[in-house]
């Protein structure tokens, strides 16, 4: 009788085993196939981002091409008048190129060192409630259409700078640099003080401990060990002003010229292009074709500004 209930117990202990391997089994092959199945999908995203990198850069040089054939490339880049609807016409870049330049370094001014003391406040100073508070409210800003940002520019700064500014016209490269400013605080910020938080409080413990205070801390142990993150941040935040069209727009007028004073009207190169695919000139035209060569320098500066944030996270960056 106890062999017969060893018995009994040994293979229901068997079967046991044996189905709960069988379960185990299909469990992992249900899940390999889903593996498999979100793999796929994140790689097919992958590709279409790919093919629709390569198939902005080959309309820009497809289009480009023709108008490279009858400007040379070295008086494009080079000149310094830019005149391609009026006559005489002249293709020189570099007025575009000033101006985007110009717009996007008052931008900088503006939002790089108030966005990382935002961020050095939400990280290191503020208590949980404030922060759950303040952080939602400065991602609003980041939601707002760069078109209202524009009119705002134009009908409430520009007032208020002209009130300081007496000579200042109506479009300038002022109020568009401190909007704009303003615009890029929340990217700055919120990158910033991601890169702080991700700092091991074992490294400001040790701080504390050596005696140093909350804002010697902050300054000498917090900010240098997240500077990769607060420079690659610094770096999205110009490459996004560089390429901000309906706010230059809107706000910093439409004459391009080689100017570094930010009370004059200028003319950024997304403002140019907007401009002119709003039908001035003849599709297929040496003229509607500078969109496309402007586009091409457009499109590279940003490129190298995304290229040096990623060097830069790559040789500077703290795993912890």
């Amino acid at each position: 009788m106890l062999e017969n209930t060893a018995s009994g117990v040994v293979e229901s202990t068997s079967s046991g085993e044996v189905e709960a391997a069988e379960d185990k089994f299909r469990r992992g092959r249900g899940g390999n196939i889903e593996g498999r199945i979100v793999r796929w999908v994140f790689f097919g995203c992958a590709i279409v981002s790919i093919f629709t990198t390569i198939a902005i850069v080959f309309s820009l040089v497809s289009q480009a091409v023709g108008f490279f054939q009858a400007v040379p490339i070295w008086d494009f880049l080079t000149g310094t008048r830019w005149t391609p609807i009026l006559k005489p016409r002249s293709y020189g870049v570099l007025p575009l190129v000033n101006g985007t330049l110009l717009v996007a370094l008052l931008a900088a001014i503006v939002a790089l060192p108030i966005g990382l003391m935002t961020a050095i406040f939400l990280a290191e100073y503020a208590p949980d409630k404030l922060r759950r508070v303040v952080k939602p409210i400065l991602e609003i800003l980041a939601g707002v259409p760069t078109v209202v940002y524009g009119y705002f520019a134009l009908t409430f700064v520009t007032p208020q700078l002209q009130r300081i500014f007496p000579d200042m016209i109506v479009f300038n490269a002022l109020s568009a640099g401190v909007v704009m400013g303003v615009m890029i605080i929340p990217m700055v910020s919120s990158l910033s003080e991601d890169a702080m938080i991700s700092v091991p409080r074992s490294l400001r413990n040790a701080s504390y401990a050596l005696g140093a205070t909350k804002l010697e801390t902050t300054v000498k142990v917090v900010v240098p060990a997240a500077l990769s993150g607060i420079v690659a941040s610094f770096i999205l935040a110009i490459s996004r002003a560089v390429g901000e069209t309906m706010l230059v727009t809107i706000a910093a007028g439409a004459t391009p010229r080689m100017t570094i004073n930010p009370l004059d009207s200028i003319q950024a190169m997304s403002a140019y292009i907007v401009q002119l695919s709003l039908g001035e000139a003849p599709h297929g035209s040496l003229e509607y074709n500078t969109i496309f060569a402007v586009g091409i320098v457009l499109f590279v500066m940003t490129l190298g500004l995304n290229v040096l944030g990623y060097w830069v996270v790559r040789r500077w960056r703290q795993v912890y």
